[in-house]
């Protein structure tokens, strides 16, 4: 089969090269539900059909013209099959995170025009139902999940008749790379959402050039765990790349399980974000405290052994002698509640803290950050295991087929078939945004040897002190957070006259670490205030504004009695804070800090 042009084609390639067993896996009432690549492509050429009787069509080539259909699901199956379906129909998906808030969800399916819904289950039926009356154009909703009362998604495919397959053959046939294959919807940290129009050219091209990054090629003994949202486009892209690759996809059941998911699956690789890395990474310190005696020192011997790891300069022969015993001993344990199998992790979507990189690679669980917005479909740069691509602090050198360059005030832009079409009815925000073929992201950047990208700050969020200096706050906040006693830091201070914090402490290893100290864990109300925990917490700023200029050194801070989440409105579904949400919810705190 000649390369893949849409990305519906990449089922037909595996059909064509590796047919699988478990192409897909779902775990159902306790039992991993394998479905086989030419299943899927059945159930992928049925509901196709199954839209075409309901009139779905993408023959209108205007993008406003072509219908546009919905999806708001939890990772799994069903969630590709409807994807490719739409797919093959001509027309485009939207999906929204499962997160969105009612408004929110409201304004995206009314500016797209949403035909049709697909849901996960009754959760997310009960939201968009409640919504419907506000959303012209949506017709019906369709469930993943059997509901009473409640229309199944598999009743699209019945009673399909030769004809009608006939008409998917012709449909499939008349949709060509450059048509838009989805529409995301970015909120971003401030705003009204932006519809990014990605077309089949867009991620199939960004598949292509960072399957040459890969450590891996074709790869059908590979499986990968699944568990970040299917409509952020990097989960997207990496799906896809799997199904080009012949790797097989296990479905995480929730972000609560994906402990006991990695130890059943045990895979060979999965993509992840920071944030999880972070609560991963939190969870092993924690139980390293606990720890006593010589297994605690041997514990925390081979932690400070990882943080010097550099795969780029050997340590010597002494080092290496106790890394591996390190490794023996301890990481091996590490490992093992992976899966043990684990052979690639990559992560995107925010900055990764370098001593956590450094740690995870010395304790040979292989993790690469890469970086790019959706806007780019999404991957920019991402760094390799060949010897002299990787760097740690970087996001690695850009990918092979793109041109990357940096303005004049240090914002990322980048050049190449990976470039979205635009964003959707806003002509307006194109124009700002992509000027003569190059995509400026927002994000302002730094050469590191001249050959690897290094992210220094969002460019909207620089300010200035009240003495007029620039201070970006995400180095300082990146830094705050390699100590294990914060959670979440975020940077205050612009028009005032010194830099602020809000910090949110990490109560789990703070509680062991009172516990060691014989200090009483009361409330977390109680805790915030108390002076031994303040002077504590003095100490580790102290420490940290040694790495930074004096305008750019905290100089009081406030601490947080709980954590800021997605469902509490302070951060994005990346797991980005939504800087303006907190400097509104926490005006008495900061206040207090200029006081």
């Amino acid at each position: 089969m000649n390369q893949p042009q849409r990305l519906f084609d990449c089922i037909e390639n595996q059909l064509a090269k590796f047919p699988k067993t478990d192409m897909m896996s779902a775990k159902i009432n306790g039992n991993w539900q394998l479905y086989t690549t030419a299943q899927v492509s059945d159930m992928v050429k049925n509901l196709a059909a199954g839209l075409l009787q309901l009139g779905v069509s993408g023959n209108d080539m205007s993008d406003e013209g072509t219908d546009k259909i919905g999806i708001i699901s939890n990772n799994r199956p069903e969630w590709v099959i409807a994807d490719m379906a739409v797919q093959q129909t001509g027309a485009v998906l939207v999906p929204l995170y499962p997160t969105t808030n009612p408004h929110e969800v409201q304004f995206i399916l009314n500016d797209a025009l949403v035909k049709y819904i697909f849901v996960s289950g009754q959760e997310m039926y009960d939201k968009i139902k409640a919504l419907q009356p506000n959303i012209p154009s949506l017709k019906n909703i369709y469930s993943f999940d059997e509901l009473p009362g409640v229309n199944h998604w598999s009743e699209l495919t019945k009673n399909i008749t030769g004809e009608w397959l006939q008409k998917v053959d012709a449909s499939k046939a008349a949709v060509k790379a450059a048509n838009v294959a989805t529409i995301i919807y970015t909120s971003g940290t401030t705003g009204t959402p932006k519809g990014v129009m990605l077309t089949h050219n867009n991620i199939m091209s960004n598949i292509m050039l960072s399957k040459k990054s890969f450590p891996f090629d074709e790869a059908p003994n590979y499986k990968a765990l699944s568990f970040l949202p299917l409509n952020h486009i990097f989960e997207k892209l990496i799906t896809y790349l799997y199904l080009y690759n012949g790797t097989s996809i296990y479905y995480a059941e929730n972000m609560d399980t994906i402990g006991d998911n990695l130890r059943e699956v045990k895979p060979d690789t999965f993509s992840t974000v920071p944030r999880l890395l972070e609560k991963v990474f939190e969870r092993i310190m924690t139980a390293g405290h606990n720890l006593t005696g010589i297994k605690k020192k041997l514990f925390f011997w081979s932690v400070a052994l990882a943080e010097k790891y550099d795969d780029t300069v050997s340590g010597g022969v002494f080092y290496n002698m106790k890394l591996a015993i390190a490794n023996k001993l301890v990481f091996s344990k590490w490992r093992e509640a992976l899966g043990g199998n684990v052979k690639l992790i990559v992560t995107g979507g925010a900055a990764c803290q370098e001593k956590l990189l450094r740690i995870f690679n010395g304790a040979k669980i292989p993790v690469y950050e890469g970086y790019g917005p959706t806007e780019n479909s999404p991957v920019i740069s991402v760094n390799r295991e060949a010897y002299g691509s990787h760097k740690f602090g970087t996001v690695g050198p850009p990918l092979d087929g793109l041109e990357v360059k940096l303005a004049e005030d240090g914002e990322i832009c980048v050049k190449g078939p990976t470039v979205m079409k635009g964003y959707y009815k806003r002509p307006d925000l194109t124009a700002e945004t992509i000027i003569d073929g190059w995509l400026h992201t927002g994000d302002i950047g730094v050469w590191v040897d001249n050959k690897f990208l290094k992210i220094t700050d969002r460019k909207k969020e620089l300010f200035k002190t009240s003495g007029g200096k620039y201070v970006a706050p995400q180095p300082i906040e990146n830094k705050l957070k390699e100590n294990p006693f914060i959670e979440q830091a975020m940077v205050v201070g612009p028009e005032r006259k010194f830099v602020g914090a809000l910090i949110v402490p990490a109560f789990t290893f703070l509680q062991s670490w009172m516990k060691h100290e014989n200090m009483p864990f009361t409330t977390r109300e109680d805790i915030i205030h108390n002076d031994i925990i303040l002077k504590k917490y003095q100490g580790i700023i102290d420490e940290v504004n040694q790495n930074f200029n004096h305008v750019e050194q905290v100089k009081k801070f406030e601490l947080l009695p709980k954590e800021w989440g997605l469902e509490t409105g302070e951060m994005t579904p990346k797991m980005s804070i939504k800087r303006k949400v907190v400097m509104e919810k926490f005006k008495p705190e900061i206040e207090k800090i200029y006081r």
